[in-house]
């Protein structure tokens, strides 16, 4: 695990100051940027979540889905937990908080936002960061390269009607000319382009040439995750710096729904009899969100501006320490599992 996503939530943490500061003494120059739009789609942030994006999707191994008959339970645990599972918790509980719990805190627009974001996180199965937890664990590398692989072609076709839906019930209008340019701005072009990349530097599998690119390009996707958040947290400086609160109000049921899901797909994986090697990761992946995509669809529906955006940032922030305290669970009770 490298410096970079060992100490992720505290470049996270300068970023959102960095921003809050700038934002605050250069409002002029953050209006400037958040005009920067076409289709509703903001072309500097646009740029920066293809940094982050590119690079995962070259990752991917696709070939690798012709294995996937060879453990089907932990496929078909992964995919419960992500496509019928996690998007409704997450929903139920962005409701649960900000509809009732918190509803005297936040005004009704502000919470509908909120719902949107996290509901944004719920939606989008983790991609990368996962290889990263699957490491940690011990897990079956060939076997997460399957789920993830296998999530990325479900997400291009799941993504935007999942979302839609989720997002209707929750009575937030639905743009959905908006949310098909997002899906196909961030999941289709970066997962064609990160195929035909990868098809290039490794056709004589010679993973060297691969890894070289790829070691270029972490950097500029580091660059372009951390210029993210101190944008968003620019763009909203006068509203945070208002109400700090906010930060902790979405972080808590962030912060269930992580724990709470993982815990289901732990004792689901546990019940099913899978091997600690394929049951660890494929918890990971159903725990965890791919908040890249969650971070730009947020920004290209609701504006840079807007309490989704903050949600998906805030997932951010939360995500890497939760993370890792369940990576030390999992390793911990490895021997649960056969």
């Amino acid at each position: 695990m490298g410096l970079f996503e060992r100490f992720l939530s505290v470049w996270v943490a300068l970023a959102i100051i960095t921003g809050l500061v700038a934002g605050s003494l250069f409002p002029d120059l953050f209006a400037a940027v958040a005009g920067l739009e076409y289709a509703h789609v903001n072309l500097v942030i646009a740029v920066l979540i293809w940094l982050m994006i590119y690079p995962m999707m070259v990752q991917v191994d696709f070939s690798s889905i012709k294995d996937v008959g060879k453990k089907p339970k932990g496929l078909v645990l992964t995919l419960v937990i992500n496509w019928l599972v996690k998007p409704f918790s997450m929903a139920f509980l962005g409701w649960l908080f900000f509809k009732g719990l918190f509803a005297d805190w936040v005004d009704p627009q502000t919470a509908s936002e909120y719902i949107a974001g996290m509901i944004l996180l719920g939606v989008a199965p983790c991609t990368a960061m996962v290889f990263v937890w699957s490491q940690l664990t011990k897990g079956d590398a060939n076997y997460t390269l399957v789920q993830v692989s296998v999530n990325d072609i479900i997400m291009i076709f799941a993504f935007a009607p999942l979302a839609a839906f989720l997002l209707g019930v929750t009575d937030i209008t639905v743009p959905w000319d908006t949310l098909l340019l997002s899906v196909v701005l961030y999941v289709l072009i970066p997962l064609v382009a990160g195929v035909f990349t990868r098809k290039a530097l490794d056709n004589h599998n010679n993973h060297q040439r691969l890894n070289r690119f790829l070691a270029t390009m972490k950097p500029w996707s580091i660059i372009g995750l951390l210029a993210t958040v101190v944008l968003l947290f620019g763009f909203q400086s006068e509203t945070i710096i208002a109400d700090p609160q906010a930060i902790v109000l979405i972080a808590i049921p962030l912060l269930i729904q992580t724990y709470g899901i993982f815990a289901i797909g732990y004792w689901l994986a546990k019940k099913m009899g899978l091997s600690h090697q394929v049951a660890a990761p494929a918890c990971m992946i159903g725990t965890s969100n791919f908040f890249e995509l969650a971070v730009a669809v947020a920004i290209s529906l609701f504006g840079l501006h807007s309490g989704a955006a903050l949600a998906t940032v805030v997932g951010v922030l939360v995500e890497v320490p939760v993370m890792l305290s369940l990576v030390w669970f999992a390793n911990r009770t490895r021997h649960w599992f056969a």
